[in-house]
């Protein structure tokens, strides 16, 4: 589905180029914005936190297991299965939730980023350059993003 979108989104722009919809004057920028996210030390440090923040979860189910080996009594296992299960998912959906909040707010920065740098050198278009086939200046280097 991904890939029959992004050929649609390819032959799309090339039949309006095609067209002469775009004309002369305008100006058309690309970014790679796959080199953008992976060298933003803001993207590492969120990756870094993330796994440390999952060992942590990895813990609970190191010591709900050797709990839970330890107990006899099928009602206490019963409740400590529930018990770490619980702390488990609460954990795990708290991680979640913090991760893709922060990811947003890194997308949202370099997004803003790109609509500066398009503004200040007034390009009428910046494209993504995975989408382009041919053509654009691209300013992948030119956006300063932490």
């Amino acid at each position: 589905m991904k890939n029959s979108k992004k050929s649609f989104v390819v032959l799309f722009l090339g039949f309006f180029l095609a067209a002469g919809y775009a004309h002369a004057a305008d100006s058309i920028a690309v970014v790679d914005l796959q080199k953008i996210v992976s060298s933003s030390s803001q993207v590492k440090q969120l990756k870094q936190e993330h796994e440390k923040k999952m060992d942590e979860l990895n813990k609970i189910i190191v010591n709900a297991r050797g709990a839970i080996s330890n107990e006899t009594d099928s009602a206490k296992i019963l409740q400590l299965e529930e018990k770490y299960t619980k702390e488990f998912n609460a954990k795990k959906s708290a991680l979640e939730k913090e991760y893709n909040t922060r990811l947003s707010a890194i997308e949202k920065t370099i997004q803003d980023e790109i609509a500066k740098k398009a503004q200040k050198d007034k390009y009428d278009y910046v494209f993504a350059k995975s989408v382009v086939l041919y053509g654009g200046k691209d300013i992948t280097n030119e956006i300063n993003v932490k």
